[in-house]
């Protein structure tokens, strides 16, 4: 039996390695994330082999919650960021939303556009899963065909915000989704998970004293503002300095997918009035805290009774 799981482990790699270096060498103007057309299911369903042995066996993971997430149509899926450039937390999401959905309906995720710049091959991979550039049009567009659509507020600085925040919502006061599900009338649904941010320690971001060392002069490396610029203590490097990939630890995970938020009011009125925003941004980082409190308090629970 572990002859044969050996055996399609090695399988499913051979498979995820021979589509990245396909996506690498992708001409330069295509599988750019500005296209809902470059979301390929026969990909996705060749990748699930591959994340499903890591969901199973290497983050052995524990999940909840998917009855809040309707069966159909238009959904906004609002997450907390964990774990580096590697983002367990996001890949075992997004493979449970396959298991749970299938590879036909239409999902999207919003990504940093340096990701283009920086991992070329990995981005260019990621979009034929569905992934998009974060632009206002996309994100409209992939709501108004009926499409979940997954965006992580807090983005490069959530994801490699230091430890001792790990257990702490942190979306940096961006408000463009709040503004995006008043203006498509769509319903928020949060998810959180406990274990993601403990697969590489962030020690601190010294993104703000580089950031002055640039105002006097210092060229950003390849002429790109990372915007985060993270030490951390992680594989393979043992002490990283900047945004580097890194392997995450293998370490259980607990994701959760939370109730659904529904604003008392909606539409292009709603979403300029700033103090509306503003209660509306509150009320999603409030209740989201509020779960991840929750599921830290059950998770310290269970390691008690080991």
């Amino acid at each position: 039996m572990k002859f044969k799981q050996s055996l399609d482990l090695m399988s499913s790699i051979i498979v995820f390695l021979n589509l990245y270096l396909k996506a690498s060498k992708a001409p330069p103007h295509t599988l750019t994330g500005l296209s809902l057309e470059e979301r390929n299911p026969q990909i996705i369903e060749q990748l699930m082999p591959f994340f499903g042995w890591i969901y199973q066996h290497y983050f052995r993971v524990q999940t909840d919650g998917w009855e809040y997430i309707p069966k159909n149509g238009k959904v906004l899926l609002i997450g907390s960021h964990n774990g580096g450039l590697a983002a367990p937390d996001t890949v075992m999401m997004t493979y449970d939303w396959f298991r749970q959905f299938g590879t036909e309906r239409l999902a999207y995720a919003l990504m940093d556009r340096r990701i283009w710049q920086f991992l070329p091959g990995l981005a260019r991979l990621a979009t034929q899963v569905g992934t998009l550039q974060p632009t206002p049009r996309l994100a409209r567009t992939a709501l108004r065909r009926g499409a979940a659509l997954l965006i992580y507020p807090g983005g490069a600085k959530d994801v490699f915000r230091p430890y001792h925040l790990r257990h702490c919502i942190n979306f940096q006061g961006h408000r463009g989704f709040i503004q995006l599900a008043l203006q498509e009338d769509v319903t928020i649904i949060p998810f959180i998970s406990y274990g993601a941010h403990s697969t590489l320690i962030v020690l601190e971001d010294i993104y703000p004293q580089l950031q002055q060392l640039h105002r006097w002069g210092m060229p950003w490396l390849g002429g790109i503002d990372p915007g985060v610029f993270p030490i951390y203590l992680g594989w393979p490097w043992g002490v990283a300095i900047g945004p580097l990939p890194n392997i995450p630890f293998p370490l259980k995970l607990h994701t959760r997918v939370c109730p659904p938020i529904i604003f008392e009011r909606y539409g292009q009125s709603a979403s300029h009035d700033r103090e509306y925003v503003h209660q509306c941004y509150r009320q999603v980082v409030d209740t989201m805290q509020k779960e991840l409190d929750q599921l830290v308090i059950e998770e310290e629970r269970a390691c008690l009774k080991l």
